[in-house]
């Protein structure tokens, strides 16, 4: 599997911490009486780990991260905590090639699903509904654009770290029906001086709710909104079948 975060690794959990400030209360909300074993689909560096570990208290948690540079940062995370180093267990292979237990309590997939494609989501409904206990529940959010279109240029975030200063910038355009390529740059100022620029694409795979909720329904399974309108999070189970 190609690891499309081997350039910007180093970018990437500095400059989506910012955003988790939001999602970490709407995410613990949305686990409420969940149990363990739960996944972190794409823990990246484990933001959302930890919030899943302080929402639900002494589950077993699998964090899934393909990329070696993101999960570096993860490995680190569990083990300098003491509450996640005996509770996480990090895979390093992809969700759908990772060894999981045979019953879920919980899957997590923040900021991830639109690293698969049509055919890759029908394998992740399928195993949610073939291994989730009764009452178990997925979590995931569709970023925008939930359509093909094209996205001009803009600074997403902006972060100061002693005197340097990292920000990055992104524009996407239609690559097909239901896929983008985000051109992402990402820039390194000292002392407002430019020393480094990248540049990076990445293939993302729209998806909007209501296609969201006719896959599901192939499998038996529903989806819900849940949280603030604008962090486009589901919440996904039977629907008390």
């Amino acid at each position: 599997m190609a690891d499309e975060y081997e350039q910007s690794a180093e970018f990437i959990d500095v400059m989506i911490a910012p955003s988790w400030e939001g999602t970490s209360p709407a995410l613990a909300e949305a686990l409420r009486g969940v149990s363990g074993p739960i996944v972190d689909v794409g823990a990246g560096g484990g933001h959302g780990t930890r919030v899943i570990a302080a929402a639900v208290a002494d589950a077993e948690i699998l964090a899934v991260e393909p990329s070696p540079g993101l999960r570096s940062v993860l490995l680190a995370r569990v083990s300098e905590s003491a509450e996640l180093r005996d509770r996480v267990t990090v895979l390093p292979e992809g969700l759908l090639e990772a060894e999981l237990p045979d019953r879920l309590g919980a899957v997590v997939a923040m900021s991830v699903i639109g690293h698969f494609d049509p055919a890759g989501r029908r394998q992740i409904w399928a195993l949610l509904a073939e291994r989730l206990l009764p009452g178990g529940q997925a979590v995931l959010n569709l970023l925008p654009p939930t359509q093909a279109m094209a996205v001009p240029d803009s600074r997403f975030t902006d972060v100061r770290l002693g005197r340097r200063r990292y920000e990055g910038w992104g524009r996407a355009e239609p690559a097909g029906p239901d896929r983008l390529t985000w051109h992402m740059t990402y820039r390194t100022y000292h002392d407002d001086r430019l020393v480094g620029e990248l540049q990076v694409d990445y293939a993302w795979w729209v998806l909007d709710g209501q296609r969201l909720k006719e896959e599901l329904s192939e499998h038996g399974l529903v989806a819900s909104r849940t949280g603030p309108e604008e962090l486009g999070m589901y919440v996904i189970d039977r629907g008390g079948a």
